[in-house]
This record gives C-alpha cells, sequence and structure tokens, in this order.
C-alpha cells in the first residue's frame, strides 16, 4: 500500500476515534436512534442534488449497505453505548469489525489473509476478548454484546463495498445515506416514542447540532468515503487492520474530554490490538502493497 494511502487511512482512524466522544456527547440530547436517523438524513439530503444522476452503482448494492452500515451497524452501536458502554471501550470493541472483515471476505471474496494477517488479528481479537470479559464481570454484558453485533454489520457491509466497487466512493455513501433515514425515524417513533422524540427536536441547540453534524459529515461522509475507496483499490485484509487504530483516538480522546479511565484488564487489551495491527501492517510498510 503506498504511503498516502496509509496516511489515508490512519486519518479515517482518527475521525473515527474521536467520533465516540461525540456520539456519547450526542446522546445525552437525542434517544439513540432518533441520533442515527438524523445523522443519515443530514449526510444524505445536502450532497443528493450534487448527485442526482445516481449512486453509480446497482441498487442492491446501495439498498444492501444502507441496511447492514446504517439500519443495524449505528443502531446497535448508540442503543449500547446509550445503554451505558463508554466511549473509549466501544471504540475499541467495535474493532472487531476487522476480523469480521477478513472472514467474510474469504467466504465471499476468496480473499486468502496471509499468515501475517491472521496472527495480527487473532493477537488484537484476544485483546478485545479480554476487554469483553473486563466488562462482563462489570456486569455490562448486554451493551458489549450489541456493540459485538454493530461490528459484525460493518464487516458485511466492508465486504459489500468491495463488491459494489464503485468508482466515486463519496457518491456511493451519499446514497447509502438516503436509505435509513425513514425506518429509523418509523423505528425511533415506535420505540422511543413520540413524546421523547419531540422533546429532544424541539430542545436542539448548537452543541446537539454540532454533534450531528459531525457524525454526518465527518464520520459517515469522509470516513465511509475514503474507506470505501481504500477497500477498492486494496484487499480487505490490508485496510481492515488500520481500523484497530480506532481505540488508540477513541480511547485517548474519551479519557481527556470525558475523563473515562479504563481498567487494567482494558489497557491490556488495548495494548493487544496496538500490537494487532502493528503485525497486521508490517509488511503493507515494508513491501507497500498486498501481503
Amino acid at each position: 500500500m503506498p504511503l498516502a494511502h496509509v496516511a489515508l487511512a490512519v486519518l479515517v482512524a482518527a475521525v473515527w476515534g474521536f467520533n465516540f466522544v461525540v456520539i456519547k456527547l450526542g446522546l445525552g440530547s437525542f434517544p439513540p436512534i432518533l441520533f442515527s436517523a438524523l445523522r443519515f438524513t443530514l449526510a444524505a439530503l445536502p450532497f443528493l442534488w450534487f448527485y442526482r444522476d445516481g449512486p453509480g452503482v446497482g441498487w442492491r448494492w446501495v439498498l444492501g449497505i444502507g441496511a447492514a452500515l446504517g439500519l443495524f451497524k449505528f443502531s446497535f452501536l448508540f442503543v449500547g453505548m446509550d445503554l451505558g458502554m463508554p466511549a473509549g471501550l466501544s471504540s475499541l470493541v467495535l474493532q472487531t469489525q476487522a476480523a469480521f472483515t477478513v472472514l467474510f471476505a474469504a467466504l465471499a471474496l476468496g480473499e486468502r489473509p496471509s499468515r501475517r494477517n491472521l496472527a495480527g488479528m487473532g493477537l488484537a481479537f484476544a485483546g478485545i476478548a479480554l476487554i469483553g470479559d473486563d466488562l462482563g464481570q462489570a456486569g455490562a454484558l448486554g451493551p458489549f454484546l450489541l456493540v459485538i453485533l454493530a461490528a459484525a454489520c460493518w464487516g458485511v457491509s466492508n465486504v459489500l463495498m468491495k463488491r459494489a466497487a464503485a468508482r466515486d466512493a463519496t457518491r456511493l455513501m451519499v446514497w447509502v445515506s438516503a436509505v435509513p433515514p425513514l425506518p429509523l425515524l418509523l423505528l425511533s417513533l415506535t420505540w422511543e416514542g413520540p413524546d421523547r422524540v419531540g422533546s429532544a427536536l424541539s430542545g436542539m441547540d448548537w452543541g446537539a447540532l454540532g454533534a450531528v453534524a459531525y457524525v454526518a459529515f465527518g464520520a459517515t461522509i469522509l470516513g465511509f468515503g475514503l474507506w470505501g475507496w481504500l477497500l477498492r483499490r486494496h484487499p480487505a485484509a490490508v485496510v481492515a487492520p488500520f481500523s484497530l487504530l480506532v481505540p488508540v483516538f477513541g480511547m485517548s480522546s474519551a479519557a481527556l474530554m470525558l475523563g473515562e479511565t479504563p481498567t487494567l484488564a482494558s489497557l491490556a487489551g488495548g495494548a493487544l490490538v496496538v500490537g494487532g495491527v502493528a503485525v497486521s501492517s508490517l509488511r503493507v510498510f515494508s513491501r507497500g502493497g498486498a501481503p
């Protein structure tokens, strides 16, 4: 992978890492499903005019990615965080998506991960398992499992993006973002209730709007646009490990801005995750190509 592409992958990791702090802050103003609906509404509507001639790929890919990424992944993630998953630990647990991506890519695309990829993924997954055990002992197993489900849905969307092979990843993400808003709004009204939805919308301030803007434009349009662009140009087993850098940015920003203090077990798990990134990415840096 060229150095410029490595830099883009790290940039996406930084944007997504800080995104967990923004989500946690936004959940103070919005119920989780409504927050997700607003995210995708803002990500899609301002840009549809510029891409009014369509997404540039088949509609089955748009609907599939929109469902996996918008309806399921973020619903599971936002609800899990709303139920008590810390922002920093959520950024770590969600990175099981890398293992799911490699698995699903092997099954659906025939991509064969190298031994180095497998070793790195195994090390990172061991770290995430350590975090899961720590959270289970603390009585937070339910929110933890929701975030794991979110990671599996992210893995599915990564493979679908790879299969879609969009020439313009940003165009694709704009149309993908147009899929979830209405179903999410209906789900929010049904589950969270009209009173809670109305109260959140009528009580919006600039901080709440800023949170929606960041998760819509930064994490969704910029982040997933660049991620899809990288996936189209490199094997999923090469791109996916970079997402394991997200917890470095997520846990550090959560500690600085939210005062979250991870346990010793969580820190040990985080160290294993970072080690897994180093093992998986070593050949990427040294040889500049696929493993």
